[in-house]
């Protein structure tokens, strides 16, 4: 059985570069400027990439973990980037039954269709965006300066190889503008896609196990030093599978690079409560890691 924490470095002297988290050191394995750009999607081109990475040898050149957690977006230091180079990523929406409450609350006049939709066989699943539009851990997530009601959604995001084959989890987070939703259900596209409306990270668990693990969502947001929404939640809650959700994606839609797919959130704050510029959001799942990001507006 192969497990391995993969994680999308920003180096000074060489750009972008791909390392193994092992112990308390990241390996570097790969760079942008070796594969042009494109490791990641070859990688999950083969059968079994989590066993291909570890079977892959390693270089020479080692990274303290500790310090890539720490080091801001913005560093001139290595630090850390979201994990994918040529994956689009995508979402699936109503998978908890908080969710499908929250949807409900927020559309008047279309409620039905958020209920239908959590008890349909066919799921809910939109495009989020591509790499460009992607944050890493200590990077910014982006409220949107036409909207009031502004919401993190925590959750798995499960890593698809170009074979419709579920390799590897990370921690996402699809920021959400529910006003602009809830004013209409066909501006889907504008409350979910922007610059900055999704993170990514700290790294993608890459696991070739058979059974589909079952992950503890912690969040936390903080303001002004204070805590001011917390929650938790088990995906052993979620309605549907994550390959059930996988399968469907992967329906007449090819995805040679592979794909991220975003899974729901079960962990809505109640309505009145919205993000604000310099608010921290902090996502814990065990066994991946903490994805913690700064908000910014305008």
């Amino acid at each position: 059985m192969a497990n391995v924490l993969l994680a999308r470095v920003a180096l000074p002297q060489t750009g972008p570069a791909w390392g193994v988290l092992v112990d308390d050191r990241i390996e570097i394995v790969a760079t942008d400027a070796g594969t042009n750009g494109g490791f990641f999607a070859s990688l999950l081109q083969l059968p079994r990439p989590a066993r291909a990475l570890l079977e892959r040898r390693r270089g020479a050149h080692t990274l303290k973990a500790a310090d890539l957690m720490a080091a801001p977006s913005t560093a001139t230091a290595p630090h850390l980037l979201p994990p994918i180079d040529l994956q689009e990523i995508w979402a699936a929406g109503v998978t908890y039954e908080r969710s499908r409450v929250a949807r409900m609350e927020e559309t008047a006049g279309a409620e039905t269709f958020y209920e239908k939709v959590y008890t349909a066989k066919r799921p809910e699943i939109f495009f989020k965006g591509a790499a460009s539009r992607a944050s890493g851990h200590n990077g910014p997530i982006r409220i949107r300066r036409d909207a009031s009601w502004n919401v993190p959604e925590p959750e798995i995001a499960v890593l698809v190889s170009a074979h419709g084959e579920i390799a590897g989890y990370t921690v996402g987070n699809d920021v959400s503008s529910r006003d602009i939703e809830g004013e209409n259900p066909l501006y889907l596209p504008q409350a979910k896609i922007y610059r900055e409306s999704c993170a990514l990270g700290p790294v993608v668990w890459l696991t070739d196990e058979e059974a589909a693990p079952v992950f503890d969502i912690a969040i936390t947001i903080q303001r002004r030093g204070g805590v001011v929404y917390d929650g938790k939640i088990s995906t052993a809650s979620m309605r549907r599978s994550f390959t059930d959700l996988a399968d469907w994606l992967f329906r007449d839609n090819p995805f040679p690079s592979g794909a991220y797919l975003l899974t729901g959130t079960g962990l809505v704050p109640e309505a009145g409560f919205t993000l604000m510029p310099e608010d921290r959001v902090s996502i814990t799942v065990p066994r991946i890691g903490t994805l913690s990001n700064h908000v910014v507006q305008g």
